[in-house]
């Protein structure tokens, strides 16, 4: 199986919903199925921020978008700064977002990596 990296960036990330497949706050619904994971490196948080993570996926071809997995980031990550996702086998209408929830806007980086 190959292994590619489709989306890769950084972005400030602020109070409203960043979709880091389009790299920008237009949010996605993207249909290139595969199996995706996403790394984030959260090594600018610093104590007092909060980020919320979103990754969405449609159930049928024809549903709506829901959150799938969330998963708040709060606080300085410390040596833990990198956060890799669970594997996700995405097909019918994806994105992955981040939202600052609190505190200052940050620049994070992204990878989403795809195995197909």
């Amino acid at each position: 199986m190959a292994i590619s990296v489709p989306y890769e960036q950084n972005g400030t990330i602020t109070g409203t919903e960043y979709s880091l497949v389009n790299d920008g706050t237009t949010l996605q619904s993207v249909t290139d199925d595969g199996a995706y994971q996403l790394w984030l490196d959260l090594s600018a948080l610093v104590d007092g921020d909060e980020f919320l993570l979103q990754i969405k996926e449609k159930v049928e071809a024809a549903g709506t978008q829901r959150t799938a997995l969330s998963k708040t980031f709060a606080n300085s990550q410390g040596n833990d700064s990198h956060w890799p996702s669970p594997t996700l086998i995405l097909v019918h209408g994806w994105d992955m977002t981040l939202t600052r929830i609190s505190a200052t806007s940050r620049v994070i980086a992204w990878s989403i990596r795809k195995i197909a």
